[in-house]
């Protein structure tokens, strides 16, 4: 079952701002209490900027789009599996607890009409040969503005950015001509399309859609304050190191380096991220806020 939080479908039905949040940072992300006060706090920034947050989640097998705040705490603290597109059949006829990934959450705003999304890092393509994020397949089919900070810093970056050309994903830098490197602010990635303002994302995506494409506008924006990016190398080549000798592939292959750079930084990769996070929803907001603005774009 599908369940839309009345707040949420309030702010659909008047064509107001909604920002979709994922939940994988709360079940996954980081460890309790914190995690919890990450969700309420990305809430409450988009809220503050004058706009509607939209957690999803899934919670004994139902999709839930707008988590109140007892099922946010109830999600924080459950058993819950990470719900991408390939499990979510399995995770909701067996009535299990769920935290949306990028794929899960783009593909259930996008069947509400939800037209922003804002998270950390999208998933992308792996160093590991044939393991590419299903995040890739999604932003290439449903038609959302995605706030990111680029893909996660364990990935192979310009992999990455060359699977989201071929996938006709336009990438737009904000504030760069350069791809955002999550940890690193920037890469040395050029990027096609370049967006100094809300309203020069607001009117790209308008443009995407009057011209039928079919998938996501997405945006990296540069942490304001992030980590050197040899620093973050070093970390890179450790830690895909470690899960070569200890046997990580595939799903279990970026829970454990996360969990390494964390380490290996001595917390400061978590303090970008939780950063990062945090400057994503508020650019998110004010991307809505300026979508609610704009009248329905002509087809070219």
């Amino acid at each position: 079952m599908r369940r839309i939080h009345p707040t949420v479908q309030e702010a659909l039905r008047e064509d107001r701002a909604v920002v979709a949040l994922e939940s994988t940072v709360i079940t996954h992300g980081l460890p309790r209490p914190q995690n919890l006060a990450l969700a309420e706090a990305l809430e409450r920034t988009v809220r503050e900027a004058g706009a509607v947050p939209a957690t999803l989640g899934l919670i004994g097998g139902d999709l839930v789009i707008g988590l109140s705040p007892d099922e946010l705490s109830y999600l924080a603290n459950a058993d819950a599996s990470k719900a991408s597109l390939w499990n979510l059949p399995d995770l909701v006829i067996k009535k299990r607890d769920g935290g949306t990934t990028v794929a899960a959450t783009l593909h259930l705003a996008a069947q509400v009409g939800i037209k922003v999304f804002a998270t950390g890092g999208i998933g992308g393509v792996h160093f590991d040969p044939f393991d590419e994020s299903a995040d890739l397949m999604a932003l290439a089919r449903h038609p959302l503005v995605v706030i990111s900070a680029g893909a996660k810093s364990i990935l192979n970056q310009a992999a990455t950015l060359e699977r989201l050309e071929t996938l006709g994903v336009p990438v737009v830098g904000y504030g760069t001509d350069r791809l955002a490197g999550f940890h690193v602010p920037e890469t040395d990635l050029h990027v096609p399309a370049r967006c100094n303002t809300p309203g020069d994302v607001a009117r790209s995506f308008q443009a995407a859609r009057a011209l039928g494409l079919p998938g996501a506008l997405l945006v990296a924006k540069p942490v304001s304050k992030g980590l050197d990016a040899k620093e973050v190398s070093g970390w890179l080549d450790t830690a895909l190191r470690e899960a070569q000798e200890q046997g990580f592939r595939g799903k279990d292959l970026t829970p454990f380096l996360l969990t390494r750079f964390a380490a290996l930084s001595d917390g400061r990769a978590t303090d970008v991220n939780l950063k990062l996070l945090q400057e994503n929803a508020r650019l998110g907001a004010e991307v809505a806020l300026e979508l609610a603005r704009l009248p329905t774009p002509k087809t070219f």
